[in-house]
């Protein structure tokens, strides 16, 4: 619209420009003109005028938007340079660090190459050690296995020399008889030989009169009295001979209840603890087989015997009488309680052993 506006002060301009170029003319006598070709001139350089302004224009229009670009171009070059400084110092720094970083990582390469050679050096080295270990290991189970098998040898030697003994004692001890539940202190008034009298004259009265029968030593055993002991200390009679011992403990056998001035003791031989031991550990089963009509025996030293469908069976040990009692339903039925508690006994026995 601006351009409009100018246009028609252009065009005034214009023609006053012209009225004075043919006034000029008309001054000029060398030129005639006629009106009509002085308008078509004037219309023709108007036409030219207007093209060469909007070309003015279009140009300047054209140089604005280059310069525009240019200066965009400038901006933008200013900024891609800005950038690439950027960059390169980043670029620069980057490198440095990656410089620095590979310096650390070689260190640490070597660091861990040395740590991975000492290690190694250790394993090898733990390995020697291990395998020294081993072999004494090795050494130390086959002198442990040995010795277990020496204690073994000892512990059955041992059990031998015990049985020994034991059979020793018994045999030595073959004419004594064990008084078992005499009170501490009843001997002070007539000593231990005169209470065996009594015993021989309250129980058996025939036995007493019997002149043959001596005593040749009586004491208590053991020789300490431990006032923590709640039961009697036993007493020991030693007698002439064999055949009066046997003879008392016959009539102990078929009385069954001995007593001393009322109350109840027990006569038994003297035989060693271990086989005292043994005799208890039949009298749970004794007892069973008595309440059967069995006629059980205890003999010498420690062994079971009793009826079996008519027929007499002698038993050393309780693993002999299992293996005899599993082939006979009935006794089976008859010694099932008794065995099993027995079984149970022992192994509550062993666990106490173990623990210990």
């Amino acid at each position: 619209m601006q351009e409009e506006l100018t246009m028609p002060s252009n065009k005034h301009r214009n023609r006053g420009s012209k009225i004075n170029d043919d006034t000029m003319m008309q001054n000029t006598p060398s030129q005639e003109y006629e009106d009509d070709e002085i308008e078509e001139m004037q219309d023709t350089d108007f036409k030219k005028f207007m093209i060469r302004t909007f070309m003015i224009r279009t140009f300047r229009s054209f140089q604005k938007q280059i310069l525009e670009l240019q200066k965009s171009l400038m901006d933008k070059i200013e900024n891609l340079s800005r950038e690439n400084e950027i960059l390169r110092k980043s670029q620069n720094e980057t490198q440095k660090l990656v410089e620095q970083e590979s310096v650390i990582v070689k260190r640490n390469q070597n660091e861990m190459k040395s740590s991975i050679d000492q290690m190694t050096n250790t394993l090898e080295s733990l390995k020697n050690r291990m395998g020294e270990a081993e072999e004494r290991i090795s050494d130390l189970e086959d002198r442990a296995q040995e010795n277990i098998q020496s204690n073994q040898r000892k512990e059955e030697e041992i059990r031998n020399l015990k049985n020994i003994v034991g059979n020793l004692q018994d045999t030595i001890k073959k004419t004594n008889i064990r008084v078992l539940g005499v009170p501490e202190g009843m001997e002070r008034e007539k000593g231990l030989e005169g209470l065996f009298s009594e015993i021989l004259a309250e129980n058996f009265p025939g036995l007493e009169k019997d002149r043959d029968i001596l005593v040749q030593e009586a004491h208590r055993t053991p020789n300490k009295h431990d006032q923590k002991r709640s039961s009697p200390r036993h007493v020991v009679i030693k007698l002439t001979t064999v055949k009066h011992k046997e003879k008392i403990l016959k009539c102990a056998r078929e009385k069954r209840q001995i007593t001393l001035r009322g109350s109840p003791i027990r006569l038994t031989a003297d035989f060693s603890s271990e086989t005292l031991q043994a005799r208890r550990e039949w009298r749970d089963i004794a007892q069973v087989l008595r309440e059967k009509n069995c006629q059980p025996r205890i003999l010498y030293p420690a062994k079971l015997s009793f009826v079996n469908e008519g027929e007499i069976k002698t038993f050393h040990s309780k693993q002999k009488l299992k293996d005899f009692v599993a082939t006979r339903p009935a006794l089976q039925k008859i010694l099932k309680d008794v065995l099993h508690s027995e079984t149970q006994k022992h192994g509550h026995q062993y666990e106490r052993r173990e623990r210990k």
